[in-house]
């Protein structure tokens, strides 16, 4: 019992840094969000179109990045220093390479969004906020290998201390290029791309300095030696980490193609179905980060050669992450209108959003188990897996249920948005289950190994 209570501590010790960390990220994307409608309807419209097209493809290759924390952590608990300098170069090269991927396509935006028939305006809008935001690609990767190299090592507190940079940066730098001071162009929302890619500099290189100076990281020697590109373990990174990015890929494009499909049936619905996925995604850090801070414990224990408490970890996190999501279902059934009418003070819109925030409190149950599951297998560097559950489940059963429901009459008259929500519930369900049980076969495969 107390080894449990030692590793709900550790959990959270480790959890809350990367949960403050993701709460000033959205905090930056709200302040875009805000400083630029202030500006128009039609700047705050760019940037959440800007942000559509910069979102999925970066991602991707933060995916792809993802698998070297659980790499460098079981590198740290096999006490194999050495070995994680080399590591985090290959990551750099791997990064770079996704970096100049994303600035060529966001480089030829203009194309896509020639075929959504979108107005002048807010198109030259979107292109000038896309051509700022990009050229902050190479420092966002280079920032999230510092990242893997913290968070492996168990060291979770810059993630969050250089988050608070990036806001601190974030406001004055859209103040600067939104409104035209300090003799530079009024760009209006445009200036957020500009603004959000020098943001994403300043937090690489605080993380930089960070690493130098800090005695945590003296250990590792990671500035004493630039190591070449190897191909062979940039392969195998490569190989690992694609069905992660792919599983991201398949969970933001879930989430886009629902918003589409509810367009046609107004402004209303779409604005009540927005609510309700907006207040769930803000209510799924707490389990992100629970997931988060699993894959770094369970990395180190099977470095240690102790898969037996890797075992309590992934058990100890489950627990915690359903406890709280217990707790935030309850509070989101309990206070769903007020909660609505944080967001919008349409009594249609309120209404409608009230009705989805039950379903939005089930959807939080399922889904802190399938988040902390999925982290557990990454700290297992089973990541194939990742990739056909996320498949089967949310586009599989998700989409195609979600849709019959939500837009025909096929089982019952179409019941909108919250066909759609039934239709997430029993997709994430579905994760969750498969995840549990392909972690049960890893777990058992370890025992195997170690016995």
């Amino acid at each position: 019992m107390n080894h449990s209570v030692y590793q709900v501590k550790r959990l959270i010790q480790l959890a809350l840094p990367i949960l403050i960390a993701q709460v000033t990220q959205t905090l930056m994307g709200f302040i875009d969000t805000v400083m630029a409608g202030r500006i128009s309807a039609t700047d705050m419209a760019a940037v959440a179109v800007g942000t559509s097209l910069w979102t999925p493809a970066i991602l991707f290759v933060q995916g792809l990045l993802l698998i070297f924390t659980p790499f460098i952590s079981h590198h740290y608990g096999a006490n194999q220093l050495k070995a994680i300098p080399k590591l985090a170069y290959q990551g750099v090269y791997l990064g770079l390479i996704g970096a100049a991927i994303v600035i060529l396509l966001l480089s030829y935006s203009e194309v896509f969004l020639s075929k959504m028939s979108i107005e002048p305006a807010l198109a030259h809008l979107t292109l000038g906020y896309i051509d700022g935001i990009k050229w902050g690609a190479p420092a966002f990767v280079l920032y999230q290998v510092l990242r893997c190299c913290s968070e492996g090592i168990s060291f979770t507190k810059p993630t969050m201390i250089i988050g608070f940079v990036g806001l601190l940066i974030n406001i004055p730098a859209n103040y600067i290029f939104i409104n035209g001071h300090f003799g530079m162009p009024a760009l209006g929302g445009a200036g957020c791309g500009i603004a959000t890619a020098l943001v994403i500099w300043g937090m690489f290189l605080a993380m930089t300095i960070y690493v130098l100076y800090s005695q945590k990281f003296k250990p590792l020697n990671l500035f004493s030696h630039i190591y070449a590109p190897d191909l062979k373990m940039m392969k195998e990174m490569f190989i690992a980490g694609m069905p992660i990015a792919m599983a991201l890929l398949f969970e933001v494009s879930l989430f886009a193609v629902i918003a589409l499909l509810l367009a046609p049936l107004g402004s209303n619905v779409v604005a009540s179905h927005q609510i309700a996925l907006n207040f769930s995604s803000i209510v799924f850090m707490l389990p992100l980060s629970i997931g988060m801070a699993v894959t770094i414990r369970i990395g180190y224990y099977l470095g240690r050669n102790q898969p037996e408490i890797a075992k309590t970890v992934t058990k100890v996190g489950l627990m915690v992450a359903f406890g709280l999501a217990v707790i935030t279902a309850l509070i989101t059934v309990i206070l769903k209108t007020p909660i609505a009418y944080l967001y919008n003070d349409n009594p249609t819109v309120v209404s409608l959003a009230a009705g989805l925030m039950f379903l939005a409190a089930l959807y939080q149950l399922s889904d802190s188990i399938q988040v902390v599951a999925a982290g557990a297998l990454r700290g297992y560097k089973d990541t194939k897996s990742a990739f056909y559950i996320t498949l089967i489940s949310y586009w599989g059963i998700g989409m195609s249920l979600g849709y019959v429901l939500g837009r025909t009459d096929f089982i019952v008259p179409a019941m909108g948005a919250e066909g759609f929500w039934i239709g997430l519930i029993a997709g994430l369900s579905s994760a969750a289950i498969l995840f549990a049980f392909r972690l049960m076969v890893i777990q058992k495969r370890h025992q195997v190994t170690e016995s």
